[in-house]
């Protein structure tokens, strides 16, 4: 921690030194040229923009250190004793789109072996209802089926844990303490449950190094943890101790909340009442917005809609139950056993009751296959530290891969508006493609906080290769202009209010929001402009090096080692073309107003293909540098030719070790050939155009067309109708 303190103080004053001993200096020195004093406050602004980075890197890891050094774990007996009298109930919502089952079973697995009461899982399966292809059919009806086939497997050891805990209560009503008798019966059943789940582990596929961390991380720490509960209460059968019956209690119902989730899965794309927006948040939107209520379902010619059962006398109804808490899930992400319980824990507390969303930003999993997933995995885990520090200065950001909701929160800042006479719902907003974010200034202005727990209790995947990688990053590095408005309106109704925002938080949001956007142009200028020597300076170097000192015993602390600092470097210069899309999307929509699309991560067994701009760049970086470098030598700049020297050498070796020079060629070539062939469309024959024109009196009665055409809508949905309404009709409709 004093070195971390030093380390911001030696950034400020090498910048200060900069500034007085470079910039300063050189105005004092004679007249200087227009183009001079426009390049020189360029610069300036470069240099202290990417300073300031580097120096709320620094605060935030700062912060970060004072909450590690001050955590305290609650003891089990603790939580297990409030969770006997106090029972908030959480729904999990898991939001997939065209994830392989395994994956997703690997998720369901985590969050139902979560040792919580009453939990209800819920997988929101966002794919198509009905494809033709039959390989996809499949590996949807597979995905289906995860929740039964979890829910079954689970029969067993739930059966066997609630029936000993109902006859435990049935013995042991009016006892103070259990006989050594039953405290032995307690610790075979732990036993028992140890085993099964090591024995459900070892029948887990471990074929990659996710499977991997699943059965040791996930089953196998539940199961040791189990063990050593067995463990304990066999030395208190030694030492003849008799255990309060308070405890055994509630070690007999910790078994119970291990096995007794609920699972279901919901499609919204079923339903025409229902937002079909093609992004997660309107998938999670259009389930909360049902949890609490019931409904009836009407069919009709654009397929099943959910009606307010309000407004009907009688007939069959479905139901959403309701909850205190949302807990939101990745598809591809996995939790530790404790997540539930030490997060929902912390919620309760009477000091957080304004806590709006608890997470622990997820970590990567380890042994990754390619050097690029692991490099990527070791930005994320630098950021679980950075987003730990943002906490200590109030200034978190949702990180959507997991966090505890609370559902009274997301109705504050929910919002109504009326689509084709149905009721949709948002409360996380879809206005950009990083909805987390915005979502966090939107809780933030109703004067809801958010919290990251300092523990690693989530993980979730790293994209294994460049081109799904490009996706995701580009994702990322989109939205944060458009949200900056947002930010400064709350800076003002906080300031309005008399609580104050402080200068930390101010600047730490506003580098999270906008720091991609600056270090994205700023590089650029960097790398291609050849800067006039006069302006270079030692201190510049020396006002980086505190940030890339940090980030090296970060990346030691994390498990990685410290010379990965500078793969991460040229791991960074390489993504600068995907990063600089990601903030011209941003600027696109602001002149635009239109909403540009989600685009979700790719998740394929095989490589992704990248787009040839995203390939060729690095050759551009590369090129740029050696022809700086160049430049510098012959004009004897050496400063320039030294920085143009470092980018070339260590993007060269990003290419090579991150891209591969084979995957480039492969990728570039692919994408001429997608450029010169273009797919023919086939010509629609009179039997495949008939269904637009085909007379339906359903169609009629519900739409009103008074030329008795399906309305372009309704053909949208036909096979969908043909499928699940008026099945009594279906052969007048055809014929």
């Amino acid at each position: 921690m004093v070195y971390s303190r030093l380390a911001i103080i030696l950034t400020i004053g090498f910048w200060g030194t900069y500034v007085i001993t470079t910039i300063i200096r050189q105005y004092f020195k004679g007249p200087n040229t227009f183009p001079f004093v426009m390049q020189s406050l360029g610069y300036l602004l470069i240099v202290t923009l990417l300073t300031f980075s580097a120096l709320m890197y620094l605060l935030a890891r700062q912060g970060a250190l004072h909450r590690f050094s001050k955590h305290v774990r609650v003891p089990r007996a603790e939580i297990d004793r409030y969770f006997e009298e106090n029972q908030p109930t959480v729904t999990v919502l898991i939001p997939s789109y065209n994830e392989e089952p395994g994956v997703v079973r690997k998720t369901l697995l985590s969050a139902a072996l979560q040792e919580y009461p009453h939990l209800r899982i819920v997988l929101l399966v966002d794919d198509p209802p009905y494809p033709a292809d039959s390989a996809t059919l499949a590996r949807l009806n597979a995905t289906r089926q995860l929740t039964t086939e979890i829910t079954e497997l689970f029969a067993e050891p739930r059966q066997v844990c609630e029936s000993k805990l109902v006859e435990f209560f049935r013995d042991q009503a009016s006892s103070s303490h259990v006989s050594l008798a039953v405290a032995q019966e307690l610790a075979e059943l732990y036993a028992w449950a140890a085993n099964w789940l090591e024995q459900f582990g070892s029948k887990e596929q471990k074929d990659d190094h996710v499977g991997e961390f699943f059965v040791k991380d996930v089953v196998g720490s539940l199961s040791e943890e189990l063990r050593r509960v067995h463990e304990a209460l066999m030395a208190s059968c030694s030492e003849e101790v008799e255990l309060p019956v308070a405890r055994v209690s509630q070690l007999y119902q910790r078994l119970t909340w291990i096995f007794n989730a609920e699972l279901d899965v919901f499609e919204r794309k079923k339903f025409a009442s229902l937002s079909h927006e093609p992004n997660k948040a309107m998938n999670l939107n259009s389930y909360i917005g049902l949890m609490g209520r019931t409904f009836k379902q009407i069919n009709t010619p654009d397929g099943p809609v959910l009606m307010p059962a309000s407004g009907f006398r009688s007939g069959e109804t479905v139901s959403f139950p309701d909850s205190e808490f949302v807990l939101t899930l990745d598809a591809d992400s996995i939790l530790r056993s404790g997540y539930c319980l030490r997060l929902v824990y912390f919620m309760q507390q009477p000091d957080h009751a304004r806590v709006a969303v608890v997470q622990t930003p997820y970590s990567s999993f380890r042994g990754a296959a390619t050097r690029i997933e692991r490099i990527a995995g070791a930005t994320t885990d630098i950021q679980h530290i950075l987003h730990q520090g943002m906490t200590y200065y109030n200034a978190t950001f949702w990180v959507g891969a997991n966090a505890i909701i609370r559902k009274s929160a997301l109705e504050d800042i929910g919002e109504t508006e009326w689509v084709g006479g149905f009721e949709i719902r948002r409360f996380i907003q879809d206005r950009t493609v990083i909805e987390d974010t915005e979502s966090s200034v939107d809780l933030a202005k109703h004067n809801w906080t958010l919290f990251n727990y300092p523990e690693r209790l989530s993980y979730s995947a790293t994209p294994p290769d460049f081109g799904s990688l490009i996706v995701q990053r580009r994702r990322w590095a989109n939205g944060g202009l458009i949200i900056l408005p947002k930010l400064w309106s709350l800076v003002r109704d906080r300031k309005r209010q008399g609580n104050a925002m402080s200068k930390a938080e101010i600047w730490l949001r506003l580098n999270y929001l906008a720091s991609i956007a600056w270090a994205s142009f700023g590089l650029i200028f960097l790398l291609a402009y050849p800067i006039d020597g006069r302006l270079l300076s030692p201190f510049v170097l020396l006002a980086a090096l505190p940030y890339f000192i940090a980030m090296a015993s970060d990346l030691k602390y994390s498990g990685y080692k410290r010379s990965d600092v500078f793969r991460i470097y040229g791991f960074n210069l390489i993504l600068l073309p995907v990063n600089l899309a990601g903030v011209l999307k941003s600027m696109q929509q602001a002149l635009s107003a239109r909403k540009i699309p989600f685009a979700r991560t790719p998740k394929v067994k095989e490589r992704t293909v990248s787009p040839m701009l995203y390939v060729i760049s690095p050759f551009i970086v590369i090129g740029v540098s050696l022809f700086t470098l160049w430049q510098g030598t012959v004009q004897h700049n050496w400063g320039n030719a030294a920085f143009a020297a470092f980018n070339a050498t260590t993007a060269a070796w990003a290419l090579v070790e991150f891209i591969g020079i084979k995957n480039t060629f492969v990728d570039i070539w692919l994408s001429v050939l997608n450029w010169l062939y273009v797919p023919v469309k086939k010509k629609q024959s009179d039997q495949e155009i008939e269904p637009a024109a085909r007379v339906g009196w359903q169609a009629i009665l519900y739409h009103g067309d008074a030329e008795g055409r399906l309305p372009e809508s309704a053909v949208d949905h036909l096979a969908l109708t043909e499928r699940t309404s008026y099945p009594e009709e279906k052969e007048v409709m055809t014929s």
